[in-house]
């Protein structure tokens, strides 16, 4: 994420305001450890300059939980950077070591049940912000680019909105491929449903 980058999310209208800024973790051993090449204040200063300029920045990411070597400590700094950056959504994984990899190397003491627990802790918090995020939506008309004809049902169509989320919505199929206004009415865990204006 360069400084030209982070500058084009102010002054380039096109660009959409999402952006998938991985970070796996919010502890900066865990982060040492996996030669992650930035600590934990560097990638929050990214976060910050990138919302600076562009303040309805919706942000998504990956998020590792038992790492070897991750301390309750480690996870309890990735779960308060999970609240901190308010990540509209997050891909997150419980580790599992890749053959041929240096992690697959490394000594891991931490019972399969605490990652689990960890993971499970991880996923209620950022459910819960993902859920208020898309829920702010509700009752806000917002541009979308149609893409196709939904699954959800006859004459429907789906797009996305600049922060990537996909709307379903009535429509003819003479829109795919236009951007037009839709009107919020429901926010869903992996879309919304709304109504062309």
């Amino acid at each position: 994420i360069s400084d030209e980058l982070i500058a084009a999310f102010g002054s380039i209208p096109k660009l959409c305001h999402h952006l998938h800024l991985p970070v796996q973790s919010g502890a900066d051993p865990v982060l040492a450890a996996m030669n992650r090449g930035y600590t934990r204040e560097q990638y929050l200063d990214k976060v910050r300059r990138l919302r600076e300029v562009c303040p309805d920045l919706r942000l998504t990411t990956d998020l590792i939980v038992g790492f070897p070597g991750e301390t309750e400590a480690d996870f309890a700094a990735t779960l308060a950077l999970v609240e901190e950056v308010r990540y509209a959504d997050a891909f997150t994984f419980l580790f599992s070591p890749r053959p041929g990899t240096a992690a697959a190397q490394l000594t891991d003491e931490t019972p399969a049940a605490v990652k689990q627990e960890r993971f499970e802790r991880l996923l209620a918090v950022q459910e819960a912000i993902s859920r208020e995020t898309w829920a702010d939506d509700v009752g806000r008309t917002v541009e979308v680019l149609v893409e196709g004809t939904s699954r959800r049902g006859e004459g429907q169509l789906f797009g996305r909105t600049t922060w990537n989320r996909i709307v379903n919505f009535q429509g003819g199929a003479e829109l795919v491929g236009t951007l037009v206004q839709v009107r919020i009415g429901r926010a869903y865990r992996n879309s919304q449903l709304g109504r062309l204006v």
